[in-house]
């Protein structure tokens, strides 16, 4: 029966163009395929089972202090928080953003939102150290509205909403969760951790997709220019073995390549980044379901702020910045999956300049995308691709 449904599924690749360009609808067929299976066989074998929340709290206050959250003072500037306010943390994270609102501004509210239980948990904590002042929520963007309405929150009644997508640093610097291609972990990936156990994993993903689709993934959310030799050599590899941790596929990846292109890529501080650094981006992107999820963030924030109120968004790579841009500039994005991969649209130049109207919901605080200072950067290099759009609710 398995095998019946990964030929299906390959077939659906095979003879759909318009996913095979942009594969974004790609996870939606997956999903609902692999949620269907009883377990998840791969993300199984691949390291210990279902994680102890407990323990892996106190790993997380034992390693090291919380970094400095990115662009902290460009955050506080541009939300402009008053005592009293009500505040949405859409990310809550490690909380360094909530706890600086806590800290700077008198009796305000904040709402912490995570998908991830580790976080919730430090929320959690957090909120008993702040009574009645900190509130969190575990749930996803596309939950948000739900969890809002169950606490009695109303539409168009949060002061100021904070987003800061992509994954955090705290899941970054937990080998078990499969995030970073530096530390050694089974290849989960899954922002939700076990909240959703058949929920596939990077694991599932380099295991099961066939070269075709794992080239259509590593394109279109790593925007990688050797997704097919990349893919080629993940399928030869999982032939002899499967790929079941973090540093065994940055090894795969980076022997595609000559040894001397491995870490000749350059980041944004012109260090030496690894070749697999985008095929990582573009598994995590994939497995959850990132894109969709940071639309539907936007429209919760859309719906949850009151006409004044303001809203900062974070992001860290041109996929989530166009997205957002493209959002705030109030076009439709009711059809994502063929939509925001083309760095510009089709058609005239000049023609689409007249065509061009301001937001009926956003007026841009800063018309400028913001970027960090560089002090803030080499204080903090995992911010150095940090872009920061404000805007005000009309």
């Amino acid at each position: 029966m398995i095998i019946i449904r990964i030929m299906t599924f390959h077939l659906y690749l095979r003879f759909n163009p318009m996913l095979r360009k942009t594969n974004l609808a790609l996870w939606r067929f997956w999903r609902s395929w692999k949620l269907s299976l009883h377990s998840s066989t791969v993300c199984a074998s691949s390291g210990p089972g279902p994680l102890d929340r407990s323990d892996e709290l106190s790993s997380v206050s034992a390693e090291k202090p919380p970094h400095t959250p990115v662009m902290l003072k460009e955050v506080l500037h541009y939300l402009d928080i008053h005592p009293g306010q009500v505040v949405l943390d859409m990310t809550f994270g490690g909380g360094g953003h909530t706890k600086a609102i806590l800290n700077m501004v008198p009796e305000v509210t904040v709402l912490a939102l995570d998908r991830d239980p580790t976080a919730i948990s430090l929320a959690q904590q957090l909120a008993k150290e702040h009574s009645g002042r900190v509130k969190p929520l575990l749930g996803r963007f596309s939950e948000l509205e739900a969890l809002l309405s169950n606490m009695n929150i109303k539409p168009g009644s949060i002061d100021a909403v904070l987003l800061d997508a992509g994954c955090s640093s705290m899941q970054m610097d937990q080998a078990e969760r499969g995030f970073a291609l530096s530390k050694d972990g089974p290849l989960d990936m899954r922002m939700d951790g076990e909240r959703y156990p058949d929920m596939p994993c990077a694991a599932d993903v380099v295991n099961t997709l066939d070269q075709q689709a794992l080239a259509s993934i590593l394109t279109a959310y790593g925007e990688e220019r050797h997704a097919r030799k990349i893919a080629s050599a993940i399928v030869e590899a999982r032939r002899v073995n499967p790929i079941t941790r973090t540093q065994q596929l940055a090894s795969v990846v980076a022997g595609s390549f000559p040894a001397a292109v491995v870490y000749a890529r350059k980041d944004r501080l012109h260090r030496s980044a690894h070749v697999a650094t985008k095929t990582f981006q573009a598994l995590r992107i994939f497995v959850n379901d990132e894109l969709n999820e940071l639309h539907a963030g936007l429209r919760a924030a859309q719906a949850t702020l009151r006409p004044g109120g303001r809203l900062c968004v974070i992001t860290f790579h041109s996929l989530e910045d166009r997205l957002v841009k493209r959002f705030l500039q109030g076009d439709d994005l009711s059809n994502l999956d063929q939509y925001h991969f083309s760095p510009k649209k089709q058609g005239n130049g000049k023609q689409k300049l007249v065509e061009k109207r301001a937001s009926v919901y956003w007026l841009p605080v800063q018309r400028k995308v913001i970027k960090p200072e560089k002090e803030d950067v080499q204080e903090n290099p995992r911010g150095r691709s940090a872009k920061l759009r404000a805007a005000l609710r009309r």
